[in-house]
């Protein structure tokens, strides 16, 4: 057991003695701390000029993601993966420059195929296949069309495009369904689902956009069974916003001049009517009198009938023998012509007038008979008026408005003013006036005098030193101030104090040197900091002399050294 300690004791004193001699030597000391300095800087170097890695594409399949790390090693661009695998990140500088370079080769080609997939067409393909092809190939350009946008991580199209029918009962409409994967905390807004939907419509000939459906990851649907609905319910709240915050606005800039900016506060409801209605009225004037009526078409028919009665009689010998001998005429007078009238009018409306007139006579002057008829008719214009009226929606139905105004001050008490009542009624004829009120429609004014209760503002733009740009370039200052911190350190703590010990040391061996010769005889007593300092500075020289002729008695005769390094083991033993 005591031959254990004190094996375990001379070890001690081995590695005590060997760091002793480190010590004594003034070089190995500064050559360690050197050495941990320009290891720490250089490592410090390096981490700062480590690239910033960003990501350069995510969520890739395997063809694709295997596709791209060949790209970069060819093109010797440093990767790594994160995320678990979900993510390729590259050093930030080459991000855009490697999307351009991987996009000119078709990278990443994605999970669909678009158009591309109809340039592999075989000869002699049917027509069903190409049918087949187009459609998936119209799929995937949508699908890739969807994904562009910011909030979509994912999107598939399915499209139903039905064979035309050359009877117009049994054609049918295309319809398509769109499913989205969005990116986590992301969620797209009514503009955005709407602008999905009619540019798939747009993009399918004869696609409604009511007969497009979207659902999200989750399977909640996104669009209502009238698209329509959706959009005029968005454009609803935005007019009636629209229409509340200009009368707002017009309220606050007619009282900013009388009680300040500051000291006025104004609120509007506004019932706007979205109804479309559309009015048609046909009406009819009373008949006029046929001189003021205007006439349509007139039409004048007139016919006469001149000469004897027609040769009659039994056929035969009788009727061709001659005529008697005439005797002499019985002269009466000549009867006038007999004239038979007949008017025939429509008094309701007077459209259409009639009028026929038949004279039948028992000759003329050379004894012959007459019979004249003579029709007229005549349309004229019914006086009709059609007024069709289309009333667009968005008119203001009622107008509800709150106005509160901040009291003039306080007195000597310290209680607040109010305004007068003359104040209160100026104000509020103005308010009217500004408001356009009406009363008739049912509109409503209250104006309120109270304190206000004072608030901080607060601004709305960050200051610059809270913001992100602001904050990036601090820390990238921040790398190279640490460097620069920790070499001064190293510097103050390491370096220094050995160039100053070994600078101490080669004054004090020097002052030793030269202390015999340099000292008057009859010189003072040295302090003891000098006697310290000088025996110090003689033991190392006495060390630095030992050990130098043992280094040179081992080169001379290493024989003899390592039989006396053995002797030392063996009485240590």
């Amino acid at each position: 057991m005591s031959a254990s300690l004190s094996a375990g004791e001379n070890r001690e004193n081995g590695l005590q003695a060997q760091w002793n001699r480190l010590r004594a030597n003034p070089k190995i000391p500064l050559l360690v701390a050197a050495s941990a300095a320009i290891a720490i800087v250089v490592a410090l170097l390096l981490w700062a000029k480590s690239p910033d890695y960003r990501v350069l594409y995510s969520n890739l399949n395997d063809r694709d993601g295997g596709a791209i790390v060949t790209q970069l090693t060819q093109m010797n661009i440093p990767y790594r993966f994160a995320e678990n695998g979900a993510a390729l990140m590259i050093p930030a500088e080459k991000v855009h420059e490697t999307r351009l370079r991987l996009a000119q080769q078709g990278l990443p080609k994605g999970g669909a195929v678009g158009f591309e997939l109809l340039d592999q067409e075989k000869f002699g393909i049917s027509q069903f296949s190409e049918q087949i092809n187009y459609q998936r190939a119209l799929e995937g350009e949508l699908s890739r069309t969807i994904e562009s946008l910011g909030p979509v991580q994912n999107a598939r199209v399915h499209l139903a495009l039905p064979k035309p029918s050359l009877f117009v009962r049994e054609q049918k409409s295309p319809s398509a369904s769109v499913t989205l994967n969005l990116q986590p905390g992301r969620a797209l807004d009514d503009g955005q689902i709407n602008a999905i939907v009619y540019m798939v419509a747009s993009s399918v000939a004869g696609l409604p956009p009511g007969n497009v459906t979207v659902v999200d990851q989750a399977g909640r649907l996104l669009t209502q069974s009238d698209g329509s609905g959706r959009d005029l319910n968005a454009s609803q709240l935005k007019y009636t916003s629209e229409v509340e915050n200009r009368y707002q606005r017009r309220i606050e800039a007619i009282l900013a001049p009388i009680v300040g900016s500051a000291n006025v506060r104004a609120q509007v409801t506004a019932q706007i009517d979205f109804s479309i209605r559309e009015q048609t009225d046909e009406q009819y004037q009373p008949n006029p009198t046929p001189e003021k009526a205007a006439i349509r078409s007139r039409q004048l028919s007139q016919s006469d009938q001149l000469g004897g009665q027609p040769v009659g009689g039994v056929p035969g010998a009788l009727s061709n023998q001659p005529s008697a001998a005439p005797t002499a005429p019985i002269e009466t007078p000549a009867a006038d012509a007999t004239a038979n009238t007949n008017t025939t009018a429509n008094n309701a409306p007077p459209a259409a007038r009639q009028t026929s007139n038949t004279a039948t006579g028992n000759g003329n002057g050379n004894g012959q008979p007459q019979n004249s008829r003579r029709d007229e008719t005549t349309n004229y214009e019914v006086d009709r008026t059609i007024r069709h009226t289309q009333h667009k929606s968005g008119a203001v139905q009622r107008l509800s408005v709150a106005v509160v105004l901040n009291t003039l001050g306080s007195d000597k008490d310290g209680k607040p003013l109010p305004m007068s009542k003359q104040q209160l009624t100026q104000i509020e004829s103005l308010v009217r006036e500004a408001m356009g009120y009406s009363g008739t429609r049912g509109d409503t004014l209250n104006v309120v005098n109270s304190p206000f209760t004072e608030t901080e503002m607060t601004a709305g733009e960050l200051p610059f030193w809270q913001t992100q740009s602001f904050i990036d370039s601090l820390l990238n200052a921040g790398r190279y101030l640490l460097i620069l911190l920790v070499a001064w350190l190293l510097w103050r703590k390491l370096v220094r104090p050995q160039l100053q010990q070994r600078q101490a040391q080669q004054q004090a061996a020097i002052a030793a040197a030269s202390a015999p010769a340099a000292r008057p005889a009859d010189a003072g007593k040295p302090s003891n900091d000098e006697l310290v300092q000088h025996k110090r500075s003689q033991q190392r020289v006495s060390a630095e002399v030992q050990s130098q002729r043992i280094r040179d008695l081992a080169d001379k005769d290493p024989r003899v050294v390592a039989l006396v390094i053995r002797q030392w083991m063996s009485n240590e033993i």
